[in-house]
């Protein structure tokens, strides 16, 4: 058969097969490709995995690519993933040491961001520029600057980005949201939040970097350092990876929780397009929890340990109401469980993260922890930290995203080294 008679007996027999009925090609549960979203993963360490499993119990979703600059943790993931595959198709995904390569395939449909913080702009804003949807871990950034730049170039393009800040898809914090919108414990007057301690400067030894290892892409865009294990450990460590704690990699406990309690704050505040108004830090040196902030409203949010760790106290006029994953107590018991009916309902309903992701993708509407509302949590939380570390009072205008204080501003954003820009979409 000549060339130009198989293409076209090929396209014929490929336009005809398409328009079959779904029930001859397979029955109800049958996903035609047109169906599916092709998914690759840029980081994949230990937080990966999880994700990996429960995204792909959206029945939708297939793992086709993984990138990632540690050789061992590519390998792993590239098993584990390959094998959650096989439940629905003999996938065989591919690996990459550059996250670009992966973002070059025109196959790829959306891609799962689990790098640490200090990639996540880069690897937001260059998934977007490559015409791919993104799940981004919290915190969504880590600077002020390159959130709203995550934001740009998210809307330039014109993709659905996900922040991974999943409690806003669990029943206690929806139920806690949806509460205090309501009136149930009166107005809001303050909040306590339990998270953890601020950022602090990286004094790890610089130790020999493992051979299967690409140590200078690791660091990527942030000022280069040597390697040590606590901030990149091994795959099969018990330990998690604590570049989190260190400035230059992460944000400490104040981005790494607060982006989970903190957002949970906005949420139920209905401040999700907004942010507060002022940074009151103590004015002790090297403080682990004091710094308040306040809203325009005059709700004042305090980081402290009021009792319970990695959770919220919220304190109205009329009661109290405390969440955490583990719990949600009010002051009226008989609030705590209450059946909060649909039009009475304040807040985005997700029972499913991952879920909710997927279908925002395929209906092009924002999903429930959206670019912006990611952007905005993690305003804080950086807000918080600067705070701390210039132990000044710092007055925050939210529209133009500029603090009344000039050395405040300059933390606003980061030096990137040697090729990296993420302002460059």
């Amino acid at each position: 058969m000549k060339r130009r008679e198989f293409i076209a007996k090929t396209v014929l027999g490929a336009s005809a097969f398409t328009i079959l009925p779904r029930h001859v090609l397979g029955g109800n549960g049958f996903l035609s490709p047109s169906d599916r979203i092709n998914l690759g993963y840029i980081g994949v360490g230990k937080q990966s995995i999880g994700l990996m499993r429960s995204i792909a119990n959206v029945k939708e979703t297939h793992v086709l690519a993984a990138a990632d600059v540690d050789k061992i943790k590519l390998n792993h993931f590239l098993g584990e993933s390959t094998k959650t595959n096989a439940a629905k198709a003999a996938l065989q995904v591919q690996g990459y040491e550059d996250y670009r390569e992966l973002l070059s395939r025109k196959d790829i449909d959306a891609v799962v961001i689990a790098s640490p913080d200090h990639w996540h702009a880069m690897h937001t804003v260059d998934s977007a520029k490559a015409g791919k949807d993104i799940y981004c871990e919290k915190p969504l950034a880590l600077t002020i600057g390159e959130g709203r730049a995550m934001v740009n170039a998210v809307r330039k393009y014109k993709r659905v980005l996900q922040t991974g800040s999943m409690q806003r898809s669990q029943h206690n914090f929806r139920q806690a949201a949806d509460l205090i919108r309501n009136g149930y414990i009166g107005d809001i007057k303050e909040v306590n939040v339990s998270v953890g301690v601020p950022v602090k400067q990286c004094d790890l030894p610089s130790l020999p970097t493992p051979a299967h290892l690409n140590w200078d892409l690791w660091i990527g865009p942030s000022m280069y350092r040597g390697y040590n294990p606590i901030l990149s450990p091994p795959i099969d460590s018990p330990e998690w990876a604590m570049w989190r704690l260190y400035k230059d990699f992460g944000g400490g406990y104040i981005t790494d929780w607060g982006a989970h309690m903190f957002d949970i704050v906005q949420w139920a505040l209905n401040q999700d397009d907004s942010g507060p108004v002022q940074f009151m830090p103590p004015s002790t040196p090297m403080a682990k929890e004091g710094c308040e902030f306040v809203y325009k409203n005059g709700v004042r949010v305090r980081h402290k340990s009021w009792g319970s760790f990695n959770a919220i106290q919220f304190i109205g006029t009329e009661g109290t109401l405390e969440v955490a994953r583990e719990f949600i107590r009010t002051s009226k018991p008989e609030i705590a469980t209450l059946k909060i009916e649909d039009k009475a309902r304040k807040v985005y309903y997700s029972d499913n993260h991952y879920q909710d992701w997927i279908d925002s993708i395929k209906s092009r509407k924002k999903p429930i922890c959206d670019v912006e509302v990611g952007h905005r949590t993690s305003t804080v939380c950086n807000a918080v930290n600067i705070a701390y570390d210039l132990q000044k009072p710092l007055k925050w205008d939210p529209v133009k995203e500029k603090f009344d204080n000039h050395y405040a501003n300059n933390q606003i954003s980061r030096s990137y080294r040697g090729q990296w820009d993420y302002l460059d979409f």
